[in-house]
Formats: C-alpha cells, structure tokens, sequence
C-alpha cells in the first residue's frame, strides 16, 4: 500500500524518466551559457576600465 501511496507501482514512469533527463539537460545547458556570460562580462569589465580614462564626463 506504501508503494502505491508513493506512485511507484510498476517502476518508474518513461515520461517522468524523459521529463528528468530534459531538465538535466536545461540545467547543464544554463550553467554553460552562465559560465560563458561571466566570461564576456569580465571581458567587457577589463576592456572597460581601460577605456574608462578617456571618457568624458557624463552630463547630470
């Protein structure tokens, strides 16, 4: 009755399997673009700092 409670009767569900493995995938997909954007953030950050002395300054 436990198991039946649990929804594991018959072993695991194929959609359920596939629905995991898809939002495994997602997952890894946006840690690569995150690592990626940092990246080119800090990228953009250093290239920055240096162009910074040549700016004028912002009208308030």
């Amino acid at each position: 009755m436990a198991k039946a409670l649990l929804g594991h009767v018959g072993g695991p569900d194929p959609r359920m399997v596939a629905e995991m493995r898809r939002l495994q995938r997602r997952v890894r997909d946006l840690e690569a673009e995150l690592v990626r954007l940092q990246e080119e953030n800090e990228a953009l950050s250093s290239s920055e700092a240096v162009h910074s002395v040549d700016r004028e300054p912002a009208l308030t």
